[in-house]
């Protein structure tokens, strides 16, 4: 693990401590906007360069693995996701949104580090990374379907058509992943440039492009949010539910399918662990007079990456008590 990877959680919320105090000088609020989108396309970017088409073939390598996590991801927890903002954010329809983006989106990259850290089955993992980015963002905008009407009825915002979820999502993952792979496909004769120097280095700088677009989303929206410091408690009760519901759900279907303790790992981790930068890249664009939405997008990964730790910590407690309970 690099420092960055070791240091997500602190580098996060420093991001939204300094966006908060950049956000009460007017000129940095002013601004701050702008920049938002493109420090996410930079991340985005650096994303799908580390991401190799190859290795959708692996996927398949291991069906038992793929429909499981598949199945609990695409079908399972949009289920999930809509019962708790019904019972928790129906009061709240753009907090509802957010809740929604958030946990229909599997994470695409930070949980690869925590599967690693709870000894799982990283190249099983990454095997299903490029099929679960895939769907997340053919699926998005049928899973915003409802809430979206919820949103309409509720009058909180006046207009918001499909079109613009699709706009949004062919601006902030078609072109990075586009530009991505004609990078790769132009720098095919010089493999070592881009293997040793271009990819690590995207790969590195990730958390920061996210860190500082974080930053700029804090700034530009810094005293809206500290008047709504109460989403915070709100947001809370259905995500800690979300991950004790599906970390449950895996242990079940890990021991249903016989599954050894590294790919049980592995589901664990690809079920629990969200998406959250791809989600606000398209509610920054999609939603951008709906602050509450990407604030629900901001606090996920702020209560999301501490239970991650818990959770690698956790199984590889139950790994060390398994031959003891024998």
């Amino acid at each position: 693990m690099s420092l960055f990877e070791k240091l997500q959680t602190l580098i996060i919320m420093g991001a939204v401590g300094i966006g908060l105090l950049l956000g009460q000088l007017p000129a940095a609020s002013g601004y701050a906007e702008y920049v938002i989108v493109p420090f996410l396309l930079l991340m985005l970017y650096g994303l799908f360069l580390t991401i190799p088409l190859r290795q959708l073939t692996q996927a398949f390598k291991n069906i038992r693995f793929l429909g499981s996590s598949t199945i609990i991801n695409f079908i399972w927890t949009p289920l999930l996701a809509w019962v708790l903002g019904a019972v928790f954010l129906s009061d709240h329809p753009a907090l509802w949104i957010g809740f929604i983006m958030l946990m229909v989106t599997p994470c695409t990259d930070w949980y690869l580090v925590f599967t690693s850290i709870a000894k799982g089955n990283v190249p099983l993992s990454t095997s299903v990374l490029p099929i679960n980015l895939i769907l997340q963002v053919l699926l998005l905008p049928l899973y915003l379907l409802l809430p979206l009407y919820l949103l309409l009825f509720a009058g909180t915002i006046e207009t918001m058509w499909m079109t613009t979820i699709m706009e949004s999502v062919l601006l902030v993952l078609v072109v990075p992943f586009t530009l991505a792979h004609l990078t790769r496909f132009l720098l095919r004769e010089k493999k070592e440039a881009l293997d040793q120097k271009l990819v690590p280095f995207f790969a590195k700088a990730q958390i920061m492009f996210l860190s500082l677009a974080i930053v700029a989303m804090f700034a530009s929206q810094g005293s809206y949010l500290l008047n709504n410091l109460e989403m915070i408690y709100i947001l809370i009760v259905p995500i800690l539910i979300y991950f004790t519901v599906n970390y449950v759900l895996g242990s079940l279907v890990g021991r249903m399918l016989r599954f050894s303790y590294e790919d049980s790992v592995s589901l664990h981790l690809t079920i629990i662990a969200r998406n959250s930068p791809v989600a606000l890249a398209i509610a920054v664009t999609a939603f951008p007079d709906q602050p509450l939405i990407a604030l629900a997008l901001v606090i996920g990964p702020l209560i999301e990456l501490p239970v991650l730790a818990m959770v690698s910590q956790l199984l590889l407690f139950t790994r060390r008590m398994k031959p003891t309970s024998a």
